[in-house]
């Protein structure tokens, strides 16, 4: 089955990045998806701004997914994708950042793939890297890490589990999706193997978007200054990163503390 062409027969599904939310950093790949398409199932996270310009020509169906709370079972999902791919000629399945990142991927493409659709990836900025533009540094450095880490803060059965001694050495550099429900047990695995709790953790919320903000704490004070934020939008916790001292002292950067 050939994923990568331009012409596709009816039943098509392009499952496209929309980015952390600022829409300037759409490719031109996904706005020619929106342009193309007859309909788009869209996630819960999506900014107003990437739904306008994805519903200037074709109607859109909020199918979002909340942790930990009322959300669309995946499963449902799946099936209303395989019916409107064989109901119109082309559909737009828009993933908030990066399909390809936490973003249950897979289990869509199995069931497109299954009821004999078309499918190609339309690749997104994910938020990791919107985020840790925002603080002005590089999720890896010589002489600092080597590697960095993707990590969930919870899946399908709850906060998830890591290799919490490997990420506990000096160094280590995490970036964290769905991570604010999970703090205070990250940061208590963490401890619990020796993580030094001073170890800077820096907190992005809305990354790229106009109401962003960041939150620069440290392990110790983690899970207590994220209850004081009080942050109630789509969060990338970075693990081992501060802002740097440049943009650390713009103002209003971080988010006061009560």
């Amino acid at each position: 089955m050939q994923h990568h062409q331009d012409k596709v027969q009816p039943g098509h599904v392009d499952f496209v990045g929309a980015g952390p939310g600022d829409a300037e950093l759409l490719t031109v790949k996904a706005i020619r998806s929106f342009e193309l398409a007859d309909v788009v199932l869209h996630d819960r996270l999506i900014s107003s701004e990437v739904l306008e310009l994805a519903g200037k020509k074709a109607p859109l169906v909020d199918v979002g997914k909340a942790g930990f709370g009322p959300s669309w079972k995946q499963s449902d999902i799946n099936a209303l994708l395989v019916e409107y791919a064989t109901k119109y000629q082309r559909v737009v399945r828009l993933k908030s950042g990066d399909p390809t990142v936490f973003g249950r991927l897979d289990e869509e493409i199995d069931a497109v793939e299954a009821a004999g659709i078309s499918w190609r990836i339309v690749p997104g900025v994910t938020a990791a890297s919107a985020a840790v533009a925002t603080i002005g540094q590089s999720l890896t450095r010589r002489e600092r890490n080597s590697s960095v880490r993707f990590l969930t803060g919870h899946d399908v059965n709850g906060f998830a589990d890591h290799d919490w001694a490997a990420l506990a050495r000096p160094g280590s550099v995490a970036a964290i999706y769905m991570g604010k429900k999970s703090a205070r047990f990250i940061q208590g695995r963490l401890i619990m193997h020796g993580a030094d709790r001073d170890t800077p953790v820096t907190i992005v919320e809305n990354a790229s978007r106009s109401d962003q903000c960041v939150l620069h704490t440290t392990l110790d004070r983690l899970s207590a200054d994220l209850t004081a934020a009080e942050m109630n939008g789509p969060a990338l916790t970075f693990y081992g990163l501060s802002p740097r001292d440049a943009f650390a002292a713009q103002k209003d950067f971080n988010k006061e503390l009560a």
